[in-house]
Parts: C-alpha cells; sequence; structure tokens
C-alpha cells in the first residue's frame, strides 16, 4: 500500500493518481470521508460508463486509493460492485494500530504464509500465491531457508520443491467437494496437473464444439485426488440445477459416482434447485 500512495505499485493505469492527478483522488476521498461510503455509481462523474473493463477516472482513482489504503471494501452492492469507507472505518483499531513491517519483513512474512497454504511448493508457486515481485521473492526464500522455516525436498519429476518446516503430513485425508475454477487447490493449473495428474482449463470462451468437458466444469475432490468433472447449469426458471455431463478420470474409485452424486445434491440444496441428472 506504501508502495502504491508513492505511485510505484499498482495498475499502470492508476499510478498517475498517485502524482499529478492526486488532487482528483483526494477529492473523492474527502467526499467518502464526509458522506459516508460510497460505490463506484454513486459519482457523478461515472455515469453513463458500463461494463467490468469500461474503467472510468473515477472507478481508477477509487481504485488507486484502494491499493494505497486510503479505503477499503465496507461491503457490495449486488454481486461485484465495491462500495467503499474509510479503511479506520472498516478495520478494527487494533489492526490498523499495528506497525507496519519493513518491506523485507514484509515478503517473508508472505512466503512464510503461501507456504503453509501450499504445504509443498515450488519457488515460483510460492511467489505466485501473493503476486510478489521475483527479485524480492527471491531473496525472501534464500532466508526463509536458512532459517530453517523453508525445507527444500526432492520430489520426482521436478526441478526443485519447498516444504514449510511445520506442515503436516496426515495419515488419511477425507474430504469430498466440488471445486470452483479459482479455488486454490486447482488455481495454478500446471501444479494441478503435476499434482493430481488432472489437466484442467475454463472452456467458457471454446467454441462449443470444440470443448472437451463443457461450458462450466467444476472438478469434484474425493480424499486426496481429483476424481471426476462435472458441467453444471443452474436453471433458475425451472428450478432446477442441471447436471449436462460428468467425466471421471480413468482412475477413479468404484465410489466415486455415488460421492459425486451426493455433493450435486447438497449443492442443489444449497442454491434452492432441484437436482437434474438427466443428461449427465
Amino acid at each position: 500500500m506504501a508502495q502504491a500512495d508513492r505511485g510505484e505499485a499498482g495498475w499502470t493505469g492508476m499510478r498517475v493518481f498517485a502524482t499529478e492527478r492526486r488532487a482528483e483522488a483526494m477529492a473523492l476521498l474527502d467526499r467518502i470521508r464526509s458522506d459516508g461510503p460510497q460505490a463506484t455509481s454513486d459519482f457523478e462523474a461515472h455515469k453513463g460508463q458500463s461494463g467490468w473493463w469500461e474503467w472510468s477516472d473515477t472507478k481508477r482513482a477509487l481504485e488507486w486509493l484502494f491499493w494505497a489504503g486510503h479505503i477499503t471494501t465496507a461491503t457490495r452492492r449486488g454481486s461485484f460492485e465495491r462500495v467503499y469507507d474509510l479503511t479506520e472505518r472498516v478495520l478494527p483499531a487494533a489492526v490498523t494500530a499495528l506497525p507496519t513491517p519493513s518491506d523485507t519483513d514484509a515478503h517473508k512474512a508472505l512466503i512464510e504464509r503461501a507456504a503453509s497454504a501450499h504445504g509443498i511448493a515450488t519457488s515460483r508457486e510460492l511467489r505466485d500465491y501473493f503476486r510478489q515481485p521475483p527479485e524480492a521473492a527471491r531473496q525472501a526464500i534464500h532466508e526463509l531457508a536458512e532459517e530453517g522455516i523453508l525445507v527444500p525436498v526432492d520430489v520426482p519429476g521436478w526441478r526443485h520443491a519447498w516444504l514449510h518446516c511445520d506442515a503436516r503430513r496426515p495419515r488419511r485425508i477425507d474430504a469430498q467437494a466440488l471445486l470452483a475454477p479459482f479455488d486454490p487447490l486447482i488455481w495454478e493449473r500446471d501444479r494441478t496437473e503435476r499434482l493430481f495428474g488432472f489437466h484442467y482449463r475454463i472452456e467458457i470462451y471454446v467454441p462449443a464444439g470444440k470443448r472437451r468437458h463443457g461450458y462450466y466444469v467444476l472438478p469434484f475432490l474425493l480424499g486426496d485426488r481429483l476424481v471426476a468433472r462435472a458441467d453444471l447449469k443452474a436453471d433458475r426458471k425451472q428450478q432446477r440445477l442441471l447436471v449436462q455431463s460428468v467425466h471421471l478420470e480413468a482412475d477413479a474409485p468404484g465410489h466415486a459416482p455415488e460421492a459425486l452424486r451426493s455433493e450435486l445434491a447438497t449443492m442443489a440444496e444449497w442454491l434452492q434447485l432441484e437436482l437434474d441428472m438427466r443428461d449427465a
């Protein structure tokens, strides 16, 4: 946030508001301070804009204020639109009063947190988890390895790997879940393939005739393996969760279809829809 405030971080289109157009952003900040939480659509200068990617100068300025820590998300309007408020009015005082770490300590803390989340990971995966700069991540990994927090390990087929010193090795994993396309477990597609032998791609933008598995496909985790995938569609008008196709992996265990059906039923109940597997 400090780097963004100085114009050294954040998307290119936002950085101008840290320097020559800073006064414009500060005027938006003053309005939020006086009038309370505001969404981009509440500002007159933004009127007439539409679509996710048609960012007005107002939106860019607000996003710079967000990246720089002057404001944060108080809530959302609808599914996506952020409603901004002053950071000190959203976060507890005990949080905002904490000391700010140095850049070096911050990178180390983020790399260590990434390692804790992954268990085992490559240097690239540790860096990508919080989108850290390559050189800063490299130095943090080196220092954490010297301190014994990161332990180098050998994995067949991997060039290198790191393991957090406190990583647990469970005797068994009892898991059952349908995974959204951006679930952390499958976010890094190459890692997913290396760990599970599971090739997964989003096919929303693939022409229908060229899709392998479907339009909106959710992988199915069972135990410690990805064993199937299901192409789903919520038909709100007919109040049905349509299972348009199911594809089992070649090594899926015998109880995988029953477990998948159970999980689909849970999802249908959560969505308040009737499960319809006639096309699967």
